[in-house]
């Protein structure tokens, strides 16, 4: 018996198409974002709704290289090396059968390299409109980095404020710009900010290996961020304290040859918003800012704009000294609040009428920066000059680096050699857990276990040359694996974070996998039951 209504194939192949190619355009639970980018080395961050393996393509113009996530749940930091110093890649995450949409990033310029462009912004993590609008907004300027000025996740910094109020309006802006944040008093509500450092991937080169604070070069630019929280008194001991910082500080800003020395944290020094000046951080990190030349302090904490004179101990800088000018931009998104009293004589602008961030580019000898409203136009702004030595020749060739051990069992003995270009350099090693060594050749006990890092860098006067590798590190055969594939979907319910063994549990932040995500996307699911449907289909006309 024959069919008296012809079987046509071409509108099942079309809806097959159309449902493939929205199912490798699906999103993840969360999008990839930039963290921890140098001059050869990136990872590349991002959350699953369900255990899968995932992998990174990458590449120059054409995403043609893979890196394969180390990590078999929900959470995932792949760590991509062998980078080309300022140069663009173009880059997708391919899970679950699903793979997002091609972004790109620019690695960090070598260490010295006179051009540097970033922006930065505070008091913006509501989730709401404003704070969209600045994104897009910094989006538009291609900076090379972003710099976050505290109070990032409102209004407590909990797993699901993380999510909602940072990663996800800033999704745009994370996938392409490389993001180094300091922490808010509103991140350390919960835990004292405990959920916020699990989220992030973050310079760990404090004697405590934390990510609280710590300190990065771009170009020639010296970048530190502070935990002013800690500073004034919001970390219990065992976290984070005053003098261990300041310490700290002093000793990185002593070591640094970068020209330029930027620092930002939350609370201000220096403020007539609602808020006031925070003495502490004035009394206890100014002298020590001072001291080492520090060219410019970005804080944010209340919610308006404002830049202070060059400012010396607890006034501004007299005739012929050199003073530090404090600026305060905490317009990113949360309410802008009304500015109590007059301007102060050391204010030399403050405003509360525009949301805005500031772009800062630095050329050579001269920084200029402008706080740039969601419209692009300017509110304010300013240069900073100083006279800078004639730029060394850059050298050619790269440092190369040998790793004996680049995977083992905890505790994982593992022995490095660096042979950089630069004639009589000194090298020193950061092994991405806290330890350093210096000298061309050093070795290393891993003693717990995770993905690290490695990061050597050979120092010639003002040049520098950096190499990076990755070393893994699995548990001790027999222990109680720490991630257990338990086939949930919950992505609300994350294992603890890759190269964190001790994180704290996941906390329950009521989220569902309606943001999309690998097994939980509707494609996922729709996929396999049209390729049924048109077997079946075909099946029938067989029979007939």
């Amino acid at each position: 018996m024959h069919r008296k209504t012809p079987f046509h194939l071409a509108p099942w192949a079309a809806a097959l198409m159309l449902l493939a190619s929205t199912a490798s355009a699906g999103t993840l639970y969360r999008d990839p974002y930039l963290q921890k980018v140098g001059p050869d080395t990136a990872t590349i961050a991002f959350r699953l709704a369900a255990n899968c393996q995932a992998e990174v393509r990458y590449g120059e113009g054409a995403a043609n290289q893979s890196a394969v996530s180390q990590d078999g749940g929900k959470l995932h930091a792949v760590v991509l090396t062998g980078l080309k110093p300022g140069t663009e890649y173009t880059y997708e995450v391919s899970a679950c059968g699903l793979r997002t949409q091609l972004n790109r990033f620019r690695t960090a310029p070598v260490p010295g390299t006179r051009s540097v462009h970033f922006v930065a912004v505070g008091d913006f993590g509501t989730g709401g409109s404003n704070q969209k609008k600045v994104a897009a907004a910094m989006v538009k300027r291609q900076a090379g980095l972003f710099v976050a000025l505290g109070d990032n996740a409102y209004a407590g910094g909990t797993e699901a404020e993380i999510q909602n109020n940072l990663f996800v309006p800033m999704e745009a802006l994370l996938a392409q710009v490389p993001f180094f944040a300091a922490l808010g008093n509103h991140e350390y509500v919960t835990n004292q900010g405990q959920p916020y450092l699990d989220n992030l991937y973050l310079p760990t080169n404090n004697p405590e290996g934390t990510e609280r604070y710590y300190s990065f070069d771009w170009g020639h630019v010296h970048f530190v961020a502070l935990d002013s929280n800690c500073a004034v008194g919001l970390a219990s001991a065992d976290r984070c304290t005053r003098d261990a910082q300041k310490a700290w500080l002093e000793r990185d800003l002593a070591g640094s040859t970068q020209p330029w020395k930027i620092v930002f944290f939350h609370h201000p020094p220096w403020s007539s918003g609602e808020h006031g000046s925070q003495l502490a951080m004035r009394r206890h990190f100014g002298p020590i800012m001072e001291k080492y030349g520090v060219d410019l302090v970005l804080t944010g904490h209340d919610h308006n704009y404002e830049r202070s004179k060059p400012m010396k101990g607890d006034a501004v800088a007299g005739s012929g000294e050199k003073g530090i000018p404090y600026l305060v931009v905490g317009g990113g998104g949360a309410t802008l609040r009304k500015l109590p009293g007059s301007k102060p004589d050391w204010s030399v602008i403050r405003d509360n009428q525009a949301y805005g961030f500031l772009d800062v580019t630095v050329v050579d000898g001269t920084l200029t920066a402008q706080l740039l409203g969601v419209n692009g136009d300017p509110v304010d702004r300013f240069t900073l000059q100083k006279e800078l030595p004639p730029q060394e020749q850059l050298p050619e060739g790269a440092m190369t680096l040998v790793v004996e051990g680049e995977r083992g069992v905890a505790p994982h003995r593992a022995f490095f050699r660096a042979t950089p270009s630069l004639e009589a350099a000194t090298v020193t090693w950061d092994f991405g857990d806290g330890g350093t060594a210096e000298g061309e050749a050093a070795e290393h006990v891993f003693a717990i276990p995770g993905q690290y890092t490695v990061t050597a860098t050979a120092t010639q006067g003002t040049v520098k040359q950096t190499a990076t590798a990755l070393v893994q590190v699995a548990e001790t055969p027999g222990e109680e694996p720490q991630t257990p594939d338990d086939g949930t979907t919950d992505p609300g319910s994350p294992e603890p974070r890759p190269g964190l063994p001790d994180s704290p549990g996941p906390p329950d932040d009521g989220m569902s996998s309606s943001n999309g995500g690998c097994t939980a996307g509707p494609t996922a699911t729709l996929l396999p039951a049209a390729l049924a449907l048109l077997a079946a289909g075909l099946l029938h006309r067989r029979r007939k």
